[in-house]
């Protein structure tokens, strides 16, 4: 399928009790799921049968699952609390993937945190976050997925160029790869709105990091101006991107069998009409 369409689901309950239950409301071609508490540093184990149950659920529907990791991991940060923290968590996403067959782990970029400069901030990624791709060695292993920010704050990734560095700093590893937020891309600054905008920005992005690195869009409309760099999601059509760039995105060479995953207000209701709508302009 040229751009599998689903959102991220609920999995308190149990990921394939709670989770693919959801997903299939949505009517859902993919599901993102947390793996431990979006908001705290815990690494919880799992449970074996319901990543048994969730891996044949999803090979059985055609789903493709993708992880995504604690809002809290910063590789950027200027405090080595938070760093060790953020290697353990994204270490535990990773593995966690790997147990239920999900291709991708989403991580956001961080930032330069105490005044740090940029480059120092990339360094330190380069340091502690390297290791963590050269320990993906099995075939089955995820591609770690960048996200970058709407560019608020000392964000170290926020327009399309500054993934290059970012790329760079973690020698362009092979299982380093991205996933796009429309909403976060927009605030910083891309104009997806404008006439041929979602292409512009697609191929500054093809240009940064070379072919076949895009694996997953975050699909979301967003309540704010182009360039307002505040990360406020809005249901599809619903706020200042609409429903057209969507269907330009959908049609350039670049997202060509990249999934794209729901992150939008409104509850059930509101994620099954954005997931019919996205289907609809695909």
């Amino acid at each position: 399928m040229r751009n599998p369409v689903g959102g991220h689901v609920p999995v308190a309950g149990g990921l394939a009790t709670t989770g693919l239950a959801y997903a299939r409301e949505l009517e859902a071609e993919a599901v993102q799921v947390f793996v431990a508490n979006p908001r705290g540093w815990a690494t919880p184990g799992g449970n074996p049968a319901q990543d048994e149950k969730f891996r044949a659920e999803c090979a059985d529907d055609g789903l493709s699952a993708w992880v995504h990791a604690p809002y809290l991991i910063n590789f950027g940060s200027h405090t080595e609390a938070t760093v060790e923290q953020s290697v353990i968590s994204l270490r535990h996403s990773l593995r966690r993937a790997r147990q239920i067959g999900a291709p991708g782990v989403v991580v956001h970029t961080g930032s330069a945190t105490g005044g740090r400069s940029r480059e120092v901030a990339l360094a330190q990624v380069r340091e502690r976050m390297l290791p963590l791709l050269d320990e993906l060695t099995h075939e089955d292993d995820p591609y770690l997925l960048l996200e970058s920010t709407a560019g608020q704050g000392s964000s170290l990734c926020y327009l399309a160029s500054d993934f290059g560095p970012y790329f760079e700093a973690l020698d362009a590893h092979p299982r380093l790869g991205i996933c796009l937020d429309t909403c976060h891309i927009f605030a910083a600054g891309h104009d997806l709105a404008a006439p041929q905008g979602v292409a512009r920005t697609l191929d500054e992005l093809v240009a940064t990091v070379g072919e076949g690195r895009l694996k997953l869009i975050h699909a979301n409309d967003s309540k704010d101006v182009v360039g307002a760099h505040k990360d406020r999601h809005a249901n599809i059509g619903a706020g200042h991107i609409g429903e057209e760039p969507f269907r330009e995105l959908m049609a350039h060479p670049a997202t060509d069998g990249v999934p794209l995953i729901i992150e939008t207000p409104g509850g059930k209701e509101g994620h099954a009409a954005d997931v019919a709508l996205l289907k609809k302009l695909r």
